[in-house]
């Protein structure tokens, strides 16, 4: 039975917990996570004292995001081994928990690897348990690390292909400290542009349905005193007619070896229009995003999601929602198509951003040259 509990905290200011947590109270470690289903409305703390209870949290998207994945993930593994849970099966369970996103396998994979390294050495149970826990806290302190990188290769290539400066940038989904341990991916490369003085607009797409853009971007573009204006997935069409847009930032879930790029399903259509409209059209991930053993987009499963996230509509469902308990907008019985992703082929990719510099143009072996660099090698443009 999943086990996990809520708390309420106040919602003023910046978030009063982060997106993420350890915690070791008496009773025992915990998992602490801000339900991001309950954004904007109010910050919540969900509590996970088990594995189920955080592949519940995975699946119903009170956390999110393919960094906030992998880190999640990690922690999972941790919390089995120190409660005393089969270590293999909760990996096994966690790692399956989303197909498309493959940072969650990533970290899974990462620190069950810990744990078995330090069974294999001796370890009793508490020894093994603290590694798996210091993999998962190496593995959270490091993304926080790749997007401070990813946020300053991104504004250099934007001042690179953007001189001019004032950037109208678009974007979609969340891609900010919501699906992080620090800033994010493509919203912390906006932030670093705010930062600066040169963000003049953030165009937010409400991406459709659960509307990720107009809960999650909107809440931390106006937390971080950005100039943002949220508008509908089918308006982009005419901001791009009307040349207000600069370039397009979004994140990714999954990248294939030739460079197709996995991202929130709406992604693919602005990539068209971008390409019709001469605007640069950018990606930034960290480099777990990229998944070498997928050779192109045709080998990427799309999550397909529930029906009624597009039959029913909830802004903010309750923690726990059950089908049927949002408010009707199709008719009982309407068959629904929900993939979760989309997939966008790398010719019209302009560039993709991660840790470790940047890919531009997207090709099979500019990404597979990138990826062979070290963690702290010197970032730049290969291709």
């Amino acid at each position: 039975m999943a086990d996990q509990y809520v708390a309420t905290t106040e919602s003023a200011g910046l978030p009063a917990v982060p997106s993420l947590r350890w915690e070791e109270p008496p009773e025992g470690p915990v998992l602490v996570l801000l339900d991001q289903r309950r954004l904007p409305a109010e910050e919540v703390e969900l509590w996970c004292t088990d594995v189920p209870a955080l592949v519940d949290a995975i699946h119903t998207l009170a956390v999110r995001g393919a960094p906030l994945l992998g880190i999640a993930g990690a922690y999972g593994v941790a919390l089995a081994a120190a409660r005393g849970f089969q270590v293999d099966d909760a990996a096994d369970l966690l790692a399956h928990a989303r197909p498309t996103a493959v940072n969650l396998g990533h970290g899974v994979r990462r620190a069950q690897r810990a744990y078995q390294a330090a069974v294999k050495a001796g370890a009793d149970a508490g020894r093994a348990a603290a590694a798996t826990l210091a993999e998962a806290r190496a593995l959270h302190r490091e993304d926080a690390e790749d997007s401070a990188r990813m946020a300053a290769h991104g504004l250099a290539l934007l001042e690179e292909l953007l001189p001019g400066g004032g950037y109208r940038l678009l974007t979609h989904c969340n891609t900010g400290a919501l699906v992080s341990g620090g800033d994010g991916t493509a919203l912390a490369v906006a932030g670093a542009a705010h930062g600066v003085g040169q963000l003049r607009r953030l165009w937010v797409d409400e991406t459709r349905p659960l509307l990720q853009g107009a809960r999650l971007t909107a809440y931390e573009a106006a937390r971080t005193g950005m100039a943002y204006t949220l508008l509908t997935d089918n308006a982009a069409g005419s901001l791009f007619a009307a040349g207000e847009v600069d370039a397009v930032l979004i994140g990714a879930d999954r990248i294939a070896a030739d460079g197709s790029v996995a991202n929130k399903v709406g992604s693919y259509p602005l990539a068209v229009l971008a390409r019709y409209h001469h605007v640069p059209f950018i990606v930034v991930a960290p480099r777990t995003t990229v998944d070498l053993g997928t050779p192109d987009g045709a080998g990427i499963e799309v999550e397909q999601r529930p029906g009624h996230e597009v039959t029913e509509f909830a802004v903010v469902p309750a923690a726990g929602a059950q089908p049927g308990t949002g408010v009707p907008v199709a008719p009982l019985g309407t068959q629904a198509y929900n993939p979760a992703f989309d997939v966008t082929p790398p010719e019209l990719v302009t560039a993709i951003v991660t840790e470790s510099g940047v890919v531009s143009p997207v090709t099979r072996a500019g990404l597979a040259e990138l990826c062979a660099k070290s963690r702290t090698g010197l970032g730049g443009i290969s291709g």
